[in-house]
């Protein structure tokens, strides 16, 4: 039996003001609009009474990511097996005005699925079919329960592999949601780049394909490209319910390495020429000496503590030998030394599962912390000034527990911090040093995010970079597809 109505209580969350500089608090007893018994009830009508919970432990998990942001448990978790049911949650959730936020994996950085006003929740991670392979047109249709390892591993034994790579095993329409990329960005693109066609649950219940029914082409000129209007949306405008996905040949050999540097400067330099030579990289990523340190640490490796570049390099033999003798004089040229290889397959894997462990390598330097992270991205002709700055920034403060990091190839780095996130104080400084960082990058032709997405920690950002008119273009789209603002309210906008 349930309870007459049911309430819930938001808890007190840390919320940082770009604008005004200061760090303050959201009331820990601030009520969100009660659910019916009724509604339950008929949430239970239509995923089945074992796909609905109120279990404060699955509300938990569903009220927060891999973000600092403090735990905003939706009032009700459903678990949806179909497009037809997500359909009928979202009618109903639109009838009665109620918060629905869409839930894949959980694997975000931003608190994109926090449930800071309640509602319900949709965990979508139970529709985890592929649905189709066509290796001849080098595509793919997969339901949003898919994640990106399980896909390529069914694609094991036909040569093609999706290489969008953000390090967790997120799932593919989460994905979507926020653009993701990661280390394969400089080569493959980001997800912007690899989606052709989704199927999107819009918030009154209705069910679109964003480039027409079954279409899979690889090139369109019909219509507005609405595809591309939900890639990056956060589950504001519709909840990806399939998607249909470019696929790339595995290539024919690959070669790693890694080289260090005397410091951030030289590294980047080395980035922008090897990119200005046109070389076609298939991987560079940065890691600072105090990551590369939390590397040594937690994976039981022994490279040289400071400034280091990962490179990988794919092709036939011929091309990766010539392309590695040019990187290899750059890196000279730079002051770059112990440049090690990694040729074999087992090799290789260790060198990238030691980059992609590194939040869980920082994280263990600071037990008990929770992890932040920038994400900007610029010109690849500004990379230099705007790491050298950030690395001041972080000196200036004198914060413990901030590696830089990124996906340098293709101007996007982060800064890790590990924070102690019941130090207001800490957390304050952090939070201001991020703020610059992104100010910066937005000063030099960049943007506050480059693949984590809006969600609830860069709002304010969001305005300065669009101005007024275009976050007015974008409320207008929102309120025309979601005119009672029921689908993850709170996040991307005010």
């Amino acid at each position: 039996m349930f309870r007459r109505r049911l309430t819930n209580v938001v808890p007190a969350a840390v919320k940082f003001s770009h604008q005004h500089n200061k760090l303050f608090s959201v009331e820990a007893a601030q009520r969100v609009a009660p659910l019916t018994d009724g509604l339950v009830q008929s949430l239970q009508r239509i995923v089945g009474n074992n796909n609905v919970s109120q279990a404060m432990a699955v509300r938990e998990q569903h009220g927060k990511d891999e973000s600092y942001h403090v735990c905003a448990p939706p009032q009700v978790v459903a678990f949806a097996e179909s497009v037809e049911q997500v359909s009928g949650v979202a009618r109903l959730c639109n009838e009665h005005r109620v918060p629905l936020i869409p839930f894949g994996s959980g694997t975000g950085l931003e608190g994109g699925i926090n449930a800071i006003k309640g509602g319900v929740c949709l965990d979508v991670m139970k529709m985890d079919k592929i649905l189709a392979v066509h290796p001849e047109d080098f595509d793919c249709q997969v339901e949003c329960g898919v994640t990106r390892k399980t896909l390529n591993n069914y694609l094991r034994d036909t040569g093609l592999w999706f290489p969008i790579d953000p390090g967790a095993d997120a799932s593919l329409c989460g994905m979507c949601s926020t653009s993701a990329s990661g280390t394969n960005a400089v080569r493959y693109g980001t997800m912007r780049e690899n989606v052709m066609n989704m199927e999107v649950v819009l918030a009154d219940g209705r069910v679109i394909d964003t480039a027409g029914k079954d279409r899979r082409t690889r090139k369109t000129s019909a219509g507005y490209n609405l595809t591309n209007l939900f890639v990056g949306s956060e589950g504001t405008l519709g909840i990806i319910t399939k998607a249909t996905l470019r696929l790339h040949g595995i290539p024919e050999s690959s070669v790693s390495a890694v080289c260090s540097f005397e410091d951030i400067q030289a590294a980047v330099d080395t980035t922008v020429q090897v990119l200005q030579c046109g070389i076609p990289m298939a991987r560079i990523e940065f890691l600072d000496e105090v990551s590369i340190d939390a590397c040594n640490k937690y994976s039981n490796m022994d490279m040289r503590v400071a400034p280091s570049l990962f490179l990988e390099f794919s092709g036939s033999p011929k091309s990766l030998d010539d392309n590695a003798e040019i990187v290899g004089e750059i890196v000279k040229m730079n002051g770059g030394s112990d440049f090690k290889w990694a040729t074999d397959v087992d090799e290789r894997n260790l060198l990238w599962k030691t980059r992609h462990d590194i939040l869980y390598a920082c994280m263990a330097l600071r037990p008990g912390c929770k992890p932040y992270s920038t994400d900007v991205c610029v010109p690849i002709s500004n990379l230099p000034k705007v790491v050298v700055e950030s690395k001041k920034y972080i000196d200036e403060a004198g914060v413990i527990g901030a590696y830089i990091l990124g996906h340098i190839g293709d101007g996007n780095f982060h800064i890790l911090f590990i924070m102690d996130h019941t130090n207001s104080h800490e957390v304050h400084t952090v939070l201001d040093i991020a703020n610059r960082v992104a100010l910066l990058a937005q000063e030099l032709d960049g943007t506050c995010t480059g693949e984590h997405g809006i969600g609830l920690g860069k709002r304010e950002l969001l305005l300065k970079e669009f101005g007024e008119t275009g976050i007015e273009v974008m409320q207008q789209l929102k309120q025309t597809m979601d005119p009672n603002g029921i689908l993850n309210p709170g996040k991307v906008f005010f």
